[in-house]
């Protein structure tokens, strides 16, 4: 019986954290593209493009 118990308990523990739900992942999707976004944005500047640009440069040389 003792054994029986454990191991419903562990299969309920699994069940509970067994995957992320449809709204997990719209958030998580949602996170991501807004992230992008932003990363796109700073990359996309003037400033960090010369930076890069220069980096490029010295470790062509």
């Amino acid at each position: 019986m003792h054994r029986l118990i454990a191991n419903f308990a562990r299969m309920r523990s699994e069940a509970a954290d067994a995957g992320m739900s449809t709204a997990e992942y719209a958030v998580g999707t949602l996170a991501a593209v807004a992230f992008a976004g932003v990363l796109l944005k700073v990359v996309g500047g003037d400033n960090v493009q010369a930076a890069l640009t220069d980096i490029i440069d010295r470790a062509l040389r």
